[in-house]
């Protein structure tokens, strides 16, 4: 079965079989390394005059990457650990989205900032976050996030192919979990009712009677929102269908809305710090078009506003468990 890091790598294999223009560039993403999870192995010895590794200069590195895509190429530029994607805020916020609109006519400028994100692994408070909110709302950026229920391969391409720079998340639990299958996720089965590339959503029936609850969650922590609708149906039977976008921003509410409007509780799960989050964006918007027609207040379930511990446990404390998300829709439920 294909684990995620596999399927990501086999994306980027086919991306540069298809494009010659294509570049990647960042710390250590050549052979033998292959990055620091592995995600760029073999890419460099097939294609050793498009696959650089570089200094370790985050802003540096983004900034040769808007130089190829304004001359007619492409890039993808590995940030090592996500949370140094603060380090290039400059050229990503300020150069590269704005490049696309500042010039009196479009500039396509098609970068690809791929930033592995988030805890779980004990790298502490500098190695975990997860910056997605930071991106949120940056005209002519688009922020994704892989998820083990869509392809990367389709993804890469039509990154490339908007012609407008994204910053690509990537949940570092996910690297070593097997994509979706029928069967892995228990009951819970994708498809894909909102057209292709479009958010999967994961039910364990195959009825459309509306769930009691939708949670709305990003591909990392969408398996401890499946962890939790299990264990409320089991005990409860409390049905939840779960939707898992890969594109964050801009986020399109409109196809969900019949779904929405149909449950007594909408919730929206992420691990970034509580506070001007992804998920205050889409529960804005949700309450832009359905207010009047929610049942109850949208349950959001964010990390603490907080540091990210390095020890495990407490960790935990600050990260949203699949237990925080049972007890947030079942205290909804009965508010």
């Amino acid at each position: 079965m294909e684990r995620v890091a596999e399927n990501l790598n086999r994306a980027l294999h086919e991306a540069f079989a298809a494009d010659p223009d294509l570049f990647l560039l960042g710390e250590d993403v050549a052979d033998p390394y292959g990055g620091a999870f592995k995600i760029t192995k073999g890419l460099s010895s097939g294609y050793p005059d498009r696959v650089l590794s570089t200094p370790i200069s985050e802003q540096s590195l983004v900034g040769v990457a808007n130089g190829l895509a304004l001359s007619g190429g492409r890039a993808i530029v590995e940030i090592m650990f996500g949370d140094f994607a603060t380090l290039a805020f400059d050229q990503i916020v300020n150069f590269a989205a704005k490049s696309v609109a500042m010039y009196g006519r479009r500039v396509e400028v098609p970068v690809i900032v791929r930033c592995p994100t988030g805890g779980g692994r004990g790298y502490g408070p500098t190695h975990s976050q997860s910056l997605q909110k930071h991106f949120i709302g940056v005209p002519h950026l688009s922020v994704y996030e892989i998820s083990p229920f869509h392809d990367s391969t389709a993804l890469l391409a039509r990154l490339l192919a908007d012609g407008e720079p994204a910053v690509l998340f990537e949940d570092k639990v996910l690297y070593t979990q097997p994509m979706h299958e029928p069967g892995t996720d228990g009951p819970f089965v994708a498809d894909f009712p909102f057209g292709a590339g479009g958010p999967a959503r994961l039910r364990a029936s195959d009825g459309d009677d509306a769930a009691d609850c939708v949670i709305i969650v990003p591909g990392g922590v969408a398996r401890r929102a499946l962890a939790a609708a299990g264990t409320l149906f089991a005990e409860h039977e409390i049905t939840c269908e779960v939707i898992v976008p890969t594109r964050l921003y801009p986020f399109d509410v409109e196809p969900l809305l019949p779904a929405l409007a149909g449950a007594e509780v909408v919730c929206l799960v992420e691990d970034c710090a509580a506070g001007g989050t992804w998920g205050t964006e889409v529960a804005a918007r949700v309450y832009d078009r359905l207010w009047g027609q929610l049942r109850r207040p949208v349950v959001l379930c964010s990390a603490e506003a907080e540091v990210i511990p390095t020890a495990a446990h407490l960790e935990q404390t600050v990260l949203p468990q699949a237990s925080d998300i049972h007890r947030a829709i079942w205290e909804a439920l009965h508010a």
